[in-house]
């Protein structure tokens, strides 16, 4: 039985449709009847894969190990053969066979580097010429500043201050379409550095400030004190912002 067999017999057990598990998952019904065919070439590789299989596990009461077994064994490519590994380690040897070369090669080969070297002796001796230097009028010293150094890329930052009633700051990151690295730090501590696959959400609290890493702001939502903001940026854009309370 393949992984996709056994996730529609466990999804079917579970008294669940396709349409229900998508629901319940975040992920679309598409994708699930395309993992459930054994097709996975849509979830952006094996990381995000084996995301969407815990995510799977979970509703359907499977054990998400079993799951990222069989996905490991049947569709991962980062699983090579053994034969290979022994290969490119030198345990065992592919025969090849040896190759004598030919005199006449050899002397064809001769022949070529000498007409090369011949060559580009004539490209040599024909280019060099003597150039008399000529004495220039040296530039008075210019005393305008430099332009401005160059400033180094980094992720868009900036704080927003909030007003709370009770004081305190409630957050919920939500990946609602597509996958992203959040790192969400309060007090210089980090509660959470980690992916946040398509379908989950986190939700973070703190008494003065929350500081926030993106990587993908554009997929995601956020909600602060149960109020939805709009997107912090764009999709594959790297954002970092506080948010205070007032």
């Amino acid at each position: 039985m393949s992984l996709g067999e056994f996730l529609q017999g466990a999804r079917e057990s579970a008294g669940l449709s396709i349409d229900e598990l998508s629901e319940r998952t975040s992920l679309r019904a598409g994708l699930l009847r395309e993992i459930e065919n054994d097709n996975f070439i849509h979830c952006g590789g094996d990381t995000y894969a084996r995301g969407h299989l815990r995510n799977i596990a979970a509703i359907i009461s499977v054990d998400s190990q079993t799951l990222i077994d069989l996905y490991n064994s049947e569709h991962s490519t980062e699983v090579r053969k053994i034969h290979d590994m022994l290969v490119e380690n030198s345990v065992t040897k592919i025969p090849t066979e040896r190759k004598t070369i030919s005199w006449k090669s050899l002397a064809i080969a001769s022949i070529v580097v000498l007409v090369v070297i011949a060559g580009g002796r004539i490209i040599i001796s024909n280019s060099e010429t003597t150039v008399t230097p000529t004495s220039l009028s040296s530039p008075t010293p210019s005393t305008t500043p430099s332009s401005a150094p160059s400033v180094e890329a980094s992720p868009s930052q900036s704080s927003e201050v909030v007003t709370s009633a009770s004081g305190k700051l409630s957050l919920t990151i939500s990946a609602t379409r597509g996958n992203s690295n959040i790192d969400v730090v309060v007090g210089g501590k980090n509660l959470y550095k980690g992916p946040l696959f398509q379908g989950e959400s986190k939700s973070f609290s703190a008494p003065n400030s929350i500081s926030v890493y993106l990587s993908n702001a554009g997929d995601l939502d956020l909600t602060l004190n149960g109020e939805e903001i709009a997107p912090l940026g764009a999709r594959n854009q790297e954002i970092r912002k506080t948010f205070r309370s007032k």
